[in-house]
């Protein structure tokens, strides 16, 4: 698949780079997908959640009422969960939501998140560029001209760029990220990707490395 290539005017500089089939191209896997997304965000959750239970509750633990022949539930002292104010049963407990995918199901969800990209014509392609200085204006003309701004626009970067990052960052629905961030939930997330040219032969190198190990 070949795409254009835009200046940072949004012109077309005449030239076409090839988008590689063995990334771009390939048959997207769905269930590589949502595992690589379920793990992002189970990951991404503090965990923090937490109730008391009975013994945790600050209450007399006088008898109420007897056990039987009351026509209710049986129940002990004021903290029993069939109470009002009383302990929670089975109620969350901190807990750490992570668990692992091995990296070739990863590889894989991020290449299938690619080639859905590719397949909604949903790459835009531009040179490789930098700004002086932060500037929300400039990444705001960067996008009007590219026809992105309005499209939730993840521009991909081969490296960090702290100039361009913090220029985008109070863009509202627009993503900065180094091709080290880039992974399957932003890719879907995103409803374009702008790749610069160094980003493309990045993204190159990195799988390759990855299906050689």
């Amino acid at each position: 698949m070949e795409v254009n290539v835009y200046n940072i005017k949004g012109e077309d500089t005449g030239r076409r780079v090839t988008l590689n089939e063995s990334i771009f191209g390939i048959e997207p896997n769905d269930h590589a997908i949502y595992l690589a997304v379920k793990q992002y965000m189970a990951n991404n959750r503090q965990g923090t959640h937490k109730s008391k239970e009975r013994s945790e509750i600050a209450g007399s633990t006088r008898k109420l009422i007897r056990q039987k022949g009351g026509g209710g539930a049986r129940r002990g002292d004021i903290k029993s969960p069939v109470l009002v104010g009383g302990g929670r049963v089975f109620g969350p407990k901190p807990r750490d939501y992570w668990f692992k995918l091995n990296k070739k199901v990863k590889t894989l969800a991020r290449k299938s998140a690619l080639a859905y990209k590719a397949k909604e014509g949903a790459i835009v392609v531009v040179e490789d560029f930098t700004f002086d200085a932060p500037k929300t204006k400039e990444f705001i003309a960067l996008a009007k001209n590219l026809k992105v701004l309005d499209k939730k626009p993840l521009v991909v970067l081969a490296d960090a760029n702290k100039n361009v990052y913090l220029s985008a960052r109070n863009v509202q629905r627009a993503d900065v990220q180094p091709i080290s961030g880039l992974n399957t939930y932003r890719v879907l997330n995103a409803g374009v990707l702008v790749l610069t040219e160094s980003t493309l032969s990045a993204i190159d190198t990195v799988f390759n490395k990855k299906e050689e190990a």
